[in-house]
Parts: C-alpha cells; structure tokens; sequence
C-alpha cells in the first residue's frame, strides 16, 4: 500500500484538528485521489480509527514520550497517532512497514529534526508489546470511568452515562462495540421490488448480504462493496440506504394506507419515505425540515424511489400551526446527541459535550409538543432518537407526559416487530451490544379521545 494514503490520512486528519467534520474532509480528499480501491480503504480505516482512537493514543504518547501533549507540535502529534494506530490495532501491516512510513511521513512534513523522536516512540512501543505474555503498556488510573474512557477512547462523561444505565459489563461492551466500523444496511422498497428479488441480484453480482431478522424489509452489506451508487437496483429505486434501526421507527409508527401523516424532522429522508412505503403510497405525508437543502436531498430520494404521496414542507416545526389535529399519525425523529450511532461518526464522541446535550433537550421538548398538537383526538405519536442518553429520551417523555394528561406511553403489541425491543416499561430500545445495530430510543404515544364517554 502506497505511502500517498498515509499522507492523506494526515491531511485529513489536520483539517479534522482545525475544525472540519471528520467525513466532509475524508470525502473532500478522496474525491480528489486517483487510490487504488485498497488505497482508499487503509486511508479510510486511518481517519476514522485514529479519530475514535485519538484518546488513547495520546495518552500513549505521552507515557512512551518524554514531551507532554501540550509541548509537541500538533502535526507531529498526528503523525504519532497514525503510526501508534496502525501498531496497535491494524494486524494487517507489518510493525516495521508502520514505523517506517511514519518516520517518512514525520520528514515530509517538515519534521526531520523530530523523526528520531517518532522512531523511538513506535519502536520503544513494538518492543514492549512483541514480546509474549507482556502486558498492555497503557498504564490506566484506578477510576472505572477513566479506565474505560483512556482504554476505549471516549470522554469520561459518556462512559459515566453509560455507567449509570447499563452498568460496568455493559458499558465495556457497549464502548467495544462503538469503535467497530459500521455496517451498512438496505430497506427494500416494497413497492418497486421485493427482497428476495434484491438478494438474487446482488448475490449475482457478487455481493453478500444477509437478512435482518425481524425487520422484514431489511439486507446487510457482509462487506465492502465500494460505491453505493453502483451496486444493483440503486438507480431503479429498489432500496435505501437505512439503517435497521431506523428501519424500526417507521414500523412502531405504523401507518396505514389512506392516512394523513406528519413528519416533523423529516430531511434526508429515510423514515418519510419508509412511511410513504408502508401506506403503499396512498394518503398524504407532510414532510416538514427548517433546511432547504436539506429537503432537497429529501426530493432526490422520492424521485429515485418514484414516490408520490409526499408533500414537503419548509419551516420549523415548533412553530407550525396549520396543522392542529389534522393528522391520523406523527413522527419526530428529533434532532439529538447521536450517542447511538458513535461508530457512524468518528468525531462526534470529541464534538458532544454535557453543554451540548443541554442545548438539545430544551429543542427536542419544543418539537414534542408542538407535534402533539397536530394530532387528530384518539391518533398516534412517535418520538425517537438516535442517541443513548436519558436526559434526552425518557426525561423527554416524562416531562411530555407530566404536562400532557390526554397522552399515555403505549407499547406496540405483539404483533410488531418492534416488541422485540420493547422494555417492561414501554419504552423501544436498540442497544448496539445487544443488537448489533445502531443504538435507537422510540416512545409511541396515544392520545385519548376526550370527546368519548
């Protein structure tokens, strides 16, 4: 593999350190590269595994080096995290291609002076790892927290809302689970093909895919399969790119040919389209984003999958009161902290802060109760998130429900798929340990008829 995908690697890591998200920049630079497809796959692994990993490298660094993180130039300093990373746990490349390609790639970028510095870091590393029965040289603090925040890379105060959920076995899992490199999942649109239909042609292409029990709709890419764009049935508009878990969302809502459904947060897309599947396309979905350009991408998507029965709508849902009790069934699939899809994004574990999720909850409670208002007496409401953190999901609902006796938490019935995730107190949730899929939180709600005795 061509030293030219190292150098990328720290050009997008650079513009990652000066404030780009982690794949806008991975995706800038591998427009522009002519990589072979290998190439562009180890470029790929290094951003985004030193990304994830960037915790425990530098603290790596710093008890291997004598220069602390504040006293080494930040450049230098990723060229260190590509080359710890690929010693640490890339098993494929051999320890001396490692050190010597960051040594190389230490002098290009105008560190000569320094490169016997990241020699001695990496080879002072392979040594205390090559030899047998020698333990992890990454010496951890006697806090449990810290112990799994600098071992798994992630900021103390993730693990500690972990801790306080699942518990200290869970939460390693759960942290392990997270720095894999996601899956990417399929949902057959049902009504341009069917999956079996899917799986033929991709396994006459040459590309593995597996079922996703119980999600009826769903295949998952086994591996690699480069361009998404060029894999069978993309253009004809048999399937969408969807995570299962998302895939979900749509079933708990569970709309009904004929209906009138309202989207709240609905850009790109995914979700509204599944609703617009699931009713056959029949009804009237109201997709409503404050992002243009986001809604845009929302079009595209009817387009390809040759939809009809979606309208868009532009504005801000908190807002919008044009549609008090006109629809039969709504979804807010609210903006969040992501803390359950962490694998997807590289950088968002270093972005999200305790701050951050403050600022949220106020706009997530907002949107919930403006949605509520859009409900026909006696119809249903979704809320969902993609993130693992109870000031956003169950103190949401709570709040919701505390100051809105008309509504009660239902759980799905036996019928749905989603009562595979449904908790003994009503709640819907996906846990990537446990699930393999991205981590999802869902609460359907009902809204009782007043009106009847």
């Amino acid at each position: 593999m061509s030293q030219n995908s190292r150098q990328l690697a720290f050009l997008a890591l650079r513009e990652i350190q000066r404030g780009a998200f982690a794949d806008v920049a991975l995706d800038t630079i591998l427009r522009q590269t002519t990589l072979p497809s290998l190439d562009k796959r180890l470029l790929t692994e290094l951003v985004y595994g030193t990304i994830r990993r960037q915790r425990t490298l530098d603290v790596l660094i710093d008890q291997l080096g004598k220069k602390k993180s504040q006293q080494q130039p930040p450049d230098l300093r990723l060229i260190l995290h590509l080359g710890l990373y690929q010693l640490r746990y890339l098993t494929h490349i051999p320890a001396s291609a490692a050190v010597n390609t960051t040594v190389e790639l230490a002098k290009y970028n105008g560190f000569t002076g320094l490169a016997g510095v990241v020699n001695g870091i990496l080879r002072q590393y392979h040594r205390l790892t090559s030899a047998s029965n020698t333990p992890d040289p990454l010496l951890l603090p006697s806090s449990s927290t810290q112990q799994l925040g600098i071992l798994h890379s992630y900021p103390d105060w993730i693990v500690d809302v972990w801790l306080q959920q699942f518990g200290q076995s869970e939460t390693e899992q759960l942290c392990r689970w997270m720095n894999q490199s996601p899956s990417i999942d399929l949902r057959v649109n049902r009504l341009r093909t069917t999956v079996t239909e899917v799986e033929a042609a991709m396994q006459a292409a040459g590309i593995k895919v597996v079922r996703v029990p119980p999600l009826p709709d769903a295949l998952r890419l086994v591996e690699h399969v480069g361009r998404i764009q060029d894999l069978p049935g993309f253009q004809e508009g048999w399937w969408m790119v969807q995570d299962c878990s998302a895939q979900l969302v749509s079933h708990l809502l569970d709309p009904q040919p004929g209906e009138i459904v309202i989207d709240a947060c609905a850009a790109p897309g995914g979700k509204t389209t599944h609703i617009a599947e699931l009713m056959n396309d029949t009804g009237t979905i109201w997709a409503c984003d404050k992002t243009p350009s986001r809604l845009k991408k929302l079009q595209q998507n009817c387009d390809r999958l040759q939809l009809h029965s979606i309208r868009i709508y532009v504005g801000d849902s908190r807002t919008l009161s044009q549609f008090h009790q006109q629809a039969d069934r709504v979804l807010v699939d609210a903006p969040c902290s992501g803390l359950g899809t962490l694998h997807r994004h590289a950088d968002a574990r270093w972005r999200q802060t305790p701050n951050s999720i403050a600022e949220l909850t106020p706009l997530q409670t907002g949107l919930l109760a403006q949605a509520a208002s859009w409900v026909k007496p006696g119809g249903v409401l979704v809320y969902a998130t993609c993130t693992l953190h109870p000031a956003e999901n169950e103190h949401v609902i709570r709040q919701f429900l505390a100051t809105h006796p008309a509504w009660k938490l239902v759980a799905p019935d036996a019928s749905s798929v989603a009562i595979a995730f449904t908790t003994a107190d009503g709640w819907v949730k996906v846990l990537p340990h446990q699930h393999s899929m991205d981590g999802f939180f869902m609460a359907r709600l009902e809204q009782q008829d007043l009106l009847k005795p």
